[in-house]
């Protein structure tokens, strides 16, 4: 309502009591005045009375809380009237009343909110739980209760926990209710769902049964048959009763009712005609822990209401407000709080002459008040009682109810702190958080129709509407999908895949085909798939590429052909040529090659000449030895035997490596003799990027839109091509006639061309990894049965038949798609070559310490006579020793022993 007209009222009725006002003060009166403004006759307002009484009662017994001071409540029935509310706020002010526990209704606390901050007055609603009632709005509101904002993120939990995409919501249309429709809705868009449709039923229609029903019969021709209930009880029970004549409360549906349910089953008996409306509804109650308080309590009640009449959540909170309220004053007063009031210089200054303003007073501590309010902390019957930095009560949780037989059973809780769980939230308390998926489970659920299958969530609306389901109409590829000339109908393989996946599908899905393009060239992908963002169409159906970019506005079924962008070029059968067989190595591995046959040669000489009488003999003899032994390893042919262990160690080494060398050089010969070869020099992707030829790709393909943007290739290159004859055209021609140097496309599309053009092929890799489905509308529940049906089709075979039918039509061989064999490079084998010849290294070492060993126990004189005057010094018996056979060497040695020893025994006999 309007400010002004708020203000109009309190001098109206401030001149029709005509009431004047004293301003007094005391430090610690006898009495404190409060007030209480809520509904009598609901439910909740009928157990809050007699919780606030005796509330007041347990205080004022309480000698050491106010010490001595009374509370005095005052209630006033409101009748969730916003007009007879703001009347009875401002009654309060005859009273010096210093606080109000209320209001029950969001409409009413939304008026009287406006007279609480200008008074200075805190409001202590137990009740009231829109969300729209800001502390930053209304400063002097203190919401005791929780707010909708926390009940809505546990509706929204559930529906997310069970998969459901798409909620209806029906809600009583005042404040309370759309404020927290409108919480549900962003708290469903948070988790990827959303709230399909709602509808607000007016306050007063609890007696018009066919405004019910006409809405209930909207929401039946819906999609969703997830329904949230947000009303009071008085219509919620008409809701379901209407519901149940409509057969909306049997299989497949779900029904979520707020804690309006709960408190009217906490509270009261239902007959068992209303109980069989309700069963399988799930239903919120704000969560109270267990405690002895707790229970005390509720034995009290028993008595003081003769049991006729259940104690529920709220009424717990209004028996805590009194004592909130209580523990604030006892803090206010010890604090040196006074209660006063004081007239507003600003009212008395807009009033006339005639109206007595005296009344219009304003609680001066009431500041004072609020704040000791708010650092209010305690255990009361709900549990710990403290308020967060919004002004919020700390930790709020849910209990999660299931009505089934004449009651109910919990399932769960929910708690902001760890979602949902089956634990509950005092446990839950004193370990970390945990959010994860695996962490929130509830307990089994009885559903509408006494099923244990949780529902779907949805079905094929039944309101005569057919699916409007755009099909590209192609002018090249017509296999994939063509339109039938002359009629709106269409065939391919895509419309063939869809046509068998719908008939899977368990609910029959109406649906007509709409063509999408002008006939004379392909369309633009893209801009079909957007027209389903526009509302133009249900779906889209063809050959639709999976993307990134798409992905981010619809929704695709599962895959049901893989795909990528592949590379295609034209090639020929070359001329071999006379010198074909030095092909297979490139030259640098010719040179290594042969370099290593003479290496190891020599070093085999080297390790044999003194012990193996094949690598002895004249120079020349030698040399052609060693040429021999070399390459005759090529063969395997060598005849010389090596005798020693170095030498036969380096030979099978060697071996080894002449083996794979000449394994692989037979390889390479024979594919190029046999494969056939590219007449360009485009080998893939990475090669097209560095040329500067033109590149083709598809009209409407997403090959451009990558080509151009991820691959950085300037537009200036690519060429639009629109058929298949277009390609075969433009790459026979090539870059130099105007055609093009390789085409860029689909593998489906490549390998369908391939199928009758045997004059190109596929080169390199796939650089891409995507595929094609059908295309639907974000968290579209039909896109996720489609996935469900195309697995099917694949794991029955259905699948692969279609694919055959449409695509396996070849007239030429697609044996190989490897079109060239690059030369072998020293790069494959410099392992070999590395092995080979640390192992020539090692064996000519150890034997030059052989050689050496051997040399030290060589006296110089010893040296044969018939090279003395050729060589000299060491390396003159160094060079003897190596070409000296080992046999005369050992002789040698022995008989210049005997002849030492008999020298030295002729010098004895001398001496003697």
């Amino acid at each position: 309502m309007n400010g002004a007209w708020f203000i109009f009222l309190l001098f109206v009725y401030l001149g029709v009591f005509q009431i004047g006002y004293s301003k007094h003060a005391s430090a610690r009166p006898a009495v404190v005045n409060i007030g209480a403004i809520f509904s009598f006759d609901s439910i909740i307002g009928r157990v809050a009375k007699i919780a606030i009484d005796e509330a007041v009662k347990d205080v004022n017994s309480n000698l050491s809380l106010l010490q001595g001071t009374k509370l005095t409540v005052t209630m006033q029935n409101s009748n969730c009237s916003g007009f007879v509310g703001m009347v009875e706020a401002l009654q309060y002010m005859e009273a010096d009343v210093i606080a109000i526990i209320g209001p029950q209704c969001p409409v009413v606390a939304h008026i009287i909110s406006h007279v609480a901050n200008e008074l200075q007055v805190p409001l202590l609603s137990f009740a009231a739980t829109d969300p729209t009632l800001s502390s930053l709005q209304f400063p002097f509101f203190v919401r005791t209760t929780q707010s909708d904002l926390y009940q809505m993120t546990a509706v929204a939990e559930v529906v997310d926990h069970y998969g459901w995409k798409e909620v209806i919501a029906i809600f009583i249309d005042d404040d309370g209710g759309r404020n927290g429709v409108s919480a549900l809705s962003d708290k469903l868009a948070e988790r990827r769902c959303k709230l399909s449709f709602r509808v607000g039923i007016q306050p007063d229609s609890i007696g018009n049964r066919e405004a019910i029903m006409d809405i209930l019969v909207k929401v039946a021709l819906m999609e969703s048959r997830i329904i949230v209930l947000h009303v009071n009880s008085n219509i919620g029970f008409k809701v379901f009763s209407v519901a149940k004549y409509l057969g909306m409360m049997g299989n497949g549906y779900a029904w979520i009712a707020t804690d309006w349910l709960s408190s009217f089953l906490d509270s009261a008996s239902l007959p068992p005609e209303t109980m069989d409306t309700i069963q399988g509804i799930l239903t919120l109650r704000q969560h109270t822990p267990d405690s002895d308080q707790k229970r005390a309590f509720f034995s009290k009640w028993n008595k003081i209401s003769g049991g006729s009449l259940g104690l529920n959540s709220y009424g717990l909170y209004a028996y805590d407000s009194v004592w909130l309220l209580a523990h604030a004053l006892d803090a206010f007063f010890n604090q040196g709080g006074v209660i006063s009031f004081s007239n507003d210089s600003r009212i008395r200054s807009m009033a006339g002459s005639t109206l007595n303003l005296q009344a219009m007073s304003i609680f001066d501590d009431g500041m004072f008040l609020l704040k000791n309010i708010l650092q209010s902390n305690f255990v009361g019957l709900t549990g710990l009682l403290k308020f967060n930095s919004d002004r919020s009560l700390i930790l709020p949780a849910y209990d999660i109810i299931n009505v089934l037989g004449t009651g109910f059973r919990r399932i769960g809780y929910w708690s902001n702190y760890s979602g949902l769980s089956t634990i509950s939230p005092e446990t839950l308390y004193t370990r970390p958080p945990n959010r994860s998926s695996a962490s929130q489970n509830l307990y089994s659920v009885i559903w509408p129709g006494e099923t244990l299958s949780k529902p779907r969530g949805w079905v094929f609306p039944n309101n005569g509407k057919q699916l409007r389901i755009g099909v590209p109409n192609r002018v090249g590829y017509r296999e994939f999908v063509s339109r039938v000339q002359g009629t709106d109908t269409f065939k391919g393989f895509c419309i063939d895949v869809f046509t068998a996946a719908v008939n899977l599908l368990p609910y029959a899905v109406p649906y007509k085909f709409i063509s999408y393009g002008d006939g004379l060239k392909n369309p633009n992908y893209m801009e079909l798939v957007n027209k389903i963002t526009t509302g133009d169409f249900d779906a889209v159906v063809g050959d639709i590429s999976i993307v990134t970019n798409r992905t981010k506005i619809v929704d695709f079924t599962q895959p049901y052909v893989s795909s990528g962008l592949v590379v295609l070029v034209p090639f020929k059968k070359q001329n071999t040529g006379a010198w074909a067989f030095l092909r297979p190595f490139s030259p640098l591995m010719w040179t290594v090659t042969g370099s290593f046959f003479l290496v190891v040669g020599v070093v085999v000489w080297i390790l044999e000449h003194r012990i193996n009488d094949d690598f002895r003999g004249p120079p020349t003899h030698q040399v052609i030895t060693i040429l021999w032994f070399s390459f005759s390893t090529l063969f395997f042919a060598h005849r010389e035997n090596t005798m020693s262990t170095l030498g036969r160690l380096v030979l099978i080494i060697w071996l080894f490596v002449v083996l794979i060398v000449n394994s692989s050089y037979t390889a390479s010969l024979t594919s190029i003799l046999t494969v056939q070869q590219l007449s360009t020099p485009i080998k893939g992707i990475e090669s097209l990027i560095k040329s500067d030829d033109p590149v083709g790709y598809q009209v409407g393909s997403f090959a451009e839109h990558y080509l151009s943007e991820e691959l950085n290739i300037s537009r200036s290159r690519l060429v639009a091509l629109g058929s298949p004859e277009e390609y075969a055209s433009a790459l026979k021609r090539g870059p130099g006639k105007g055609g093009v140097a390789a085409v860029v496309d689909e593998r489906p599309y490549i390998e369908l061309f391939l199928s009758s053009h045997c004059a190109f092929r596929i080169v390199g890799q796939e650089f891409t990894k995507n595929g094609w489905g059908f295309a639907f509308p974000r968290d579209s529940p039909l896109a996720v049965d489609m996935s469900t049906a195309i697995l099917a089709l694949a794991e029955n075979g259905d699948l692969q038949r279609i694919h055959d039918k449409w695509l396996m039509q070849s007239t030429c061989s697609l044996e190989s798609t490897e079109l060239e064999s690059d030369q072998l490079h020293l790069s494959s084998f410099w392992g070999l070559f590395l092995i080979s010849g640390i192992a020539c290294f090692i064996a000519v070492f150890m034997y030059f310490l052989q050689i050496l060993r051997q040399l030290r126990n060589v006296p110089p004189e010893s040296v044969s006579t018939g090279q003395g005057s050729s060589r000299s010094g060491r390396l003159q018996r160094f060079l003897s020793l190596m070409d000296e056979k080992e046999d005369q060497a050992k002789s040698g040695q022995k008989r210049r022993k005997v002849e030492k020893t008999l020298s030295d025994d002729d010098r004895d006999e001398e001496s003697v």
